[in-house]
């Protein structure tokens, strides 16, 4: 994943608590400031941090149907300690996601942190996993604070300064040194920081450039570290640092430019192992020594797989690299042997494949995170003797039959300048006739829709009988370089012709009702939703934009100043007066007129990428033309809604919204109509 998008379709596509069916919202104090200019916006009963416009209540049937896949939950792998007997996980059994560890293959998930605030990103001390550094922010706002549990007292220490932003951990094999990323210096640029583990407060600064610089990893002795400069998804550099000197030695070449989706260091500290798509269509892994010149095109050592490798873990013992590649969507994992070269299969449950670690002290066992349409991310560890994966956390999904679940068909349908656009098509089981269909489009816009599961995706298909289709239009990360260079800059206009074979592509399925189209999507999802409702306004019936952008130059203005150089590589310079007249031709604001599906618009208050200011534009200017809107904002959230009941509301209102506007009153079976009555 890059430094420019986070997965975004976990926080806006999980579902995972029941829903509340409140009465109408009740008016806000006398005394209370409405925290947006939406006119009739006022907080939900119960709820005070979610405000509504134009939101129904939800009918006490819908709640009850859908309250079972809203209780489903996640683990992801954070960490593993030394000798594999300890898993430290984020899963949630509150409102948001915490640290808990697990110390057996489905054992008791002990829980270690308990605030407010979800925790996603977490590391052991290494050789003292009763320490524990971690990630959080406040509010959604990415702002996060680097902090320390001991998990003797129980208490978390503050290491960073509590106001500039920060990312990436990174902790040295010895345990003596702590590496992140932060925007301190001047708010825009990030900067890598070290710090030892002994007195973390004591942090310098290792890179001092513009731009977005991160630690990826730590040499063997720690007296290294490689750093990545990120530019866009198809521009980033990979150096190394001497932490005694703070020289710092660039090892990708100078010229030209692709992308680095992982580096570590070989066990001897000679080389790196370095997952670019520099030197081919595809990322592949290369072996780059540490001095001379760079090779102009070094030998790929992942050449017989024709895919992205997304990950890579070194084993203790510097004999096996573990390489996650993404096949088509799916996650495949493969062994290295660095004396021999030579790539190996290992089997592993079929879904996608997230974090791969090794134990610090074991090199027969790799654990990794997964996910499939019927597995909820979990953890999981393979015996590379016996090649025997094993469950370390089995989350569960409401007390659910997994099994009843819809599986993807992976298709492929043909749009112009010879695209063809890769799609997953839910179905759903015994269902007669035509049925409607909600389009989902990914954030990014260089994410990718994948297998994985999805509360949201399944209770559409599973309990109203919809289809579920997910296109990964031109653009999309996971089908080569060119192909996620379509939609760079000012030709992100033909890039909005994907959307229109999308619609052919359902109008040609015998199962599917072309006249019932809904559309989701978040961040730059949401933005091709609006697009789709508004430059093929006679195609959709109903839309739903999560955190969506309405004007690309707007976006780009308003945008957190550490982002926006990174924002303007892939949208283009909105400063550039030709680049801005294509960019306000494909804003959806600038032709409102004309959009005619039904819009349900949801909106974190404190999101540092896409502003509250581009949900309120589009809002008030469909409102003024004189349609419904509904609208949803979150105060305590950000770029997606992390916490619990905000979340639940979200998804239960979207498929209340869906459901009114796609579904008879005999397929609804929710027992009154989406107005309650």
């Amino acid at each position: 994943m890059t430094l420019a998008s986070l997965p975004l379709i976990v926080s806006l596509l999980a579902a995972q608590t029941p829903a509340p069916a409140p009465s109408k919202p009740a008016p806000a104090p006398a005394a209370a400031k409405a925290p947006s200019a939406v006119p009739g916006i006022a907080p939900l009963p119960g709820l005070p941090n979610l405000w509504t416009s134009g939101v129904p209540p939800v009918p006490p049937a819908l709640s009850q149907r859908v309250q079972q896949y809203l209780e489903s939950r996640s683990a992801q792998l954070l960490d593993v300690s030394g000798d594999g007997q300890q898993v430290l996980i984020s899963t949630r059994f509150g409102d948001v996601n915490q640290l808990h560890l697990v110390e057996m293959p489905l054992g008791a998930r002990t829980q270690l942190t308990f605030t407010k605030e979800p925790i996603n990103r977490a590391r052991f001390l290494p050789g003292n996993p009763q320490v524990i550094f971690y990630l959080q922010d406040t509010g959604g706002g990415e702002f996060f604070q680097v902090l320390k549990l001991d998990r003797r007292t129980g208490r978390s220490e503050l290491l960073t300064d509590g106001k500039s932003r920060h990312e990436e951990l990174v902790v040295s094999r010895d345990g003596r040194w702590l590496a992140y990323a932060g925007t301190g210096r001047n708010g825009k640029d990030t900067d890598v920081y070290v710090a030892p583990t002994a007195d973390p407060k004591q942090a310098k600064r290792v890179t001092e450039a513009d731009g977005s610089w991160a630690p990826l990893d730590f040499s063997e002795d720690g007296s290294k570290l490689l750093v990545r400069q990120f530019r866009a998804a198809d521009d980033s550099d990979l150096s190394v640092v001497d932490l005694k000197t703070n020289a710092r030695t660039q090892l990708t070449p100078k010229e030209g430019k692709g992308s680095l989706e992982a580096a570590v260091f070989t066990q001897d500290g000679q080389g790196v192992y370095v997952a670019t798509d520099r030197y081919s269509d595809f990322s592949q892994l290369y072996r780059l020594p540490l001095t001379g010149t760079p090779p102009a095109s070094p030998p790929s050592l992942t050449k017989a797989v024709r895919w992205n490798v997304e990950h890579l873990e070194l084993s203790p013992d510097g004999r096996k690299l573990a390489v996650a590649v993404n096949e088509e969507g799916y996650g495949r994992l493969y062994l290295l042997d660095t004396r021999t070269q030579a790539l190996s299969p290992v089997e592993t449950p079929q879904g996608v494949i997230a974090e791969v670690r090794f134990p610090p002290k074991r090199s027969d066992r790799v654990a990794f995170s997964l996910t499939s349409s019927r597995v909820p991310l979990d953890v999981f560890t393979v015996d590379l003797g016996t090649k025997k994966s094993t469950r370390w956390t089995r989350s569960e999904v409401g007390g659910l039959d997994p099994e009843t679940f819809v599986e993807p068909e992976l298709v492929r349908y043909p749009s112009t300048d010879g695209v063809k656009v890769p799609a997953l098509l839910y179905l759903p089981k015994h269902v007669k006739g035509k049925v409607p269909v909600v389009v989902m489009f990914h954030g990014g816009p260089e994410g990718q829709s994948r297998p994985g599961f999805s509360a949201q995706l399944q209770l559409m298909a599973t309990e109203l009988g919809m289809a579920v289709l997910l296109p990964n239009v031109r653009g999309s990360e996971g089908y080569g370089k060119a192909f996620r260079a379509m939609d760079d800059g000012v030709k992100r206009e033909q890039s909005l012709a994907d959307i229109g074979a999308t619609l052919d592509f359902v109008a040609s399925r015998p199962e599917l009702d072309a006249s019932r189209v809904g559309i989701f999507g978040g961040s730059y999802g949401g933005y091709m939703t609006l697009a789709t409702v508004a430059f093929f306004p006679d195609r959709v019936k109903a839309a739903v934009d999560v955190v969506g952008i309405s004007s690309l130059p707007s976006f780009l203005q308003n945008t957190q100043a550490y982002r926006r150089d990174l924002r303007r590589a892939e949208y283009g310079d909105e400063r550039d007066p030709a680049v801005r007249k294509v960019q306000e031709r494909i804003s959806p604001l600038g032709s409102v007129d004309r959009i005619r599906a039904a819009l349900f618009v949801q909106q974190g208050a404190n999101d540092p990428r896409v502003p509250q200011s581009e949900a309120e534009q589009i809002v008030q200017a469909v409102r003024k033309k004189g349609s419904d809107v509904w609208y949803l904002l979150a105060t305590d959230e950000g770029h997606g809604f992390q916490k619990k009941p905000n979340r639940d509301m979200a998804t239960t209102t979207a498929l209340m919204f869906f459901e009114k506007h796609l579904l008879s009153p005999s397929e609804g079976q929710a027992g009154g109509t989406a107005d309650g009555k």
